[in-house]
């Protein structure tokens, strides 16, 4: 079987997006680090935590929404426990697992990363797009997602 290689304008966009996606952690995490006390990781977690209504999710569910193993998951929600932004408990109602929940200081650190963090956002690629285009890359990305979770 032959490879399908990638032409060159292939290999060159290819390459671009991986450096846009290295790029863009780096300069949001540097960001985020030099406006608030927190961290990506943090700010991923509290961002999981703040968007469901009771500011809470079972762990094995935040790592999935978050992409990473669980051994990840439960060292970094210990050093953020320790920090007071989390709490940790066990599920009363079925005793399977535990659930990580968001305090109030942990609330009040993502109220007040948030503007500087969507300001990033908005400087570094929203306002560089047209609203269509803005608009095309969200589908693209979109399938491209779904091509993953099919694979």
């Amino acid at each position: 079987m032959t490879t399908p290689w990638l032409t060159d304008e292939q290999q060159r966009i290819w390459r671009n997006w991986l450096r846009l996606n290295r790029e863009l952690q780096a300069t949001l995490a540097r960001e985020i680090a030099a406006t608030s006390d927190l961290s990506m990781a943090d700010f991923g977690v509290l961002v999981q935590l703040t968007d469901v209504p009771e500011g809470r999710a079972r762990i094995s569910e935040l790592a999935d929404n978050l992409g990473w193993e669980r051994s990840r998951v439960s060292h970094q929600l210990k050093r953020m426990q320790s920090r007071g932004l989390v709490e940790r408990f066990e599920c009363a109602e079925d005793g399977r697992g535990s659930f990580v929940g968001v305090t109030e200081a942990g609330r009040h650190a993502i109220a007040d990363a948030a503007p500087g963090h969507v300001a990033s956002v908005r400087r570094l690629v929203v306002d560089h797009l047209t609203a269509d285009e803005f608009t095309d890359f969200g589908r693209l990305v979109d399938r491209l997602l779904e091509a993953i979770d099919a694979d």
